[in-house]
């Protein structure tokens, strides 16, 4: 599927363990889509040009970033550092955006970082679709982290997310909220082919 009259732009938000980059990856393939990329491998990049002196929470994981906030600032620190952090991926989000835009391609662009509100809900030339995922029950989102060790070997051990579990669910909360607030389609990701499924159908309504 492709050849749309105008480019189309599909963002999956989340938090992090949501299934947002196998959801994603499947989506493009179905629409035909070959230009996918992530939040995070925009954060790796910038992280090359900002130090940690001048950009502290881009040195960190989304749920870490609040170990990068003053002490002094009011609010939780698990969403006020995510939300830090998200303020300046989104800047370069903008960047690649319309990039893409004047060079008339289509995108699909996966990322806890992709906060609605924080990045374009429209592009003039283009169809812009976002959407957030979410894990409701708590033991299915803990086992994602279990399959995702398992599928990469290792490299992204699963002790490190289950330690920050709370803080990672408090994000979705967070998330999920915006996204209801802002008119932002939520998924649940309870089976991943109903939910590629769901998604496409968002991008191209039956």
């Amino acid at each position: 599927m492709s050849g749309f009259e105008k480019p189309v732009i599909l963002l999956v938000g989340g938090a992090t363990g949501t299934g947002k980059s196998t959801v994603a990856t499947e989506v493009a393939h179905r629409l035909g889509i070959t230009r996918v990329t992530s939040t995070d491998f925009i954060r790796q990049t910038m992280r090359a040009f900002f130090s940690s002196d001048f950009m502290p929470t881009i040195h960190t994981s989304s749920f870490e970033a609040g170990s990068a906030v003053d002490p002094d600032v009011t609010g939780d620190p698990a969403i006020v550092g995510f939300l830090e952090q998200s303020r300046q991926v989104c800047v370069a989000v903008d960047a690649v955006l319309r990039r893409a835009l004047t060079e008339g391609w289509s995108l699909v662009l996966e990322g806890v970082h992709l906060v609605p509100g924080l990045v374009a809900a429209q592009l003039d030339g283009a169809v812009v679709v976002h959407v957030v995922m979410q894990i409701s029950d708590e033991d299915a989102h803990r086992e994602h982290f279990n399959v995702r060790d398992a599928a990469t070997g290792g490299v992204r051990p699963m002790e490190k997310y289950l330690d920050r579990l709370d803080d990672i669910r408090r994000i979705q909360s967070y998330l999920v909220s915006r996204a209801r607030r802002e008119g932002v389609a939520v998924v649940e990701n309870e089976n991943v082919e109903q939910t590629i499924d769901k998604v496409v159908g968002l991008v191209v309504p039956a």
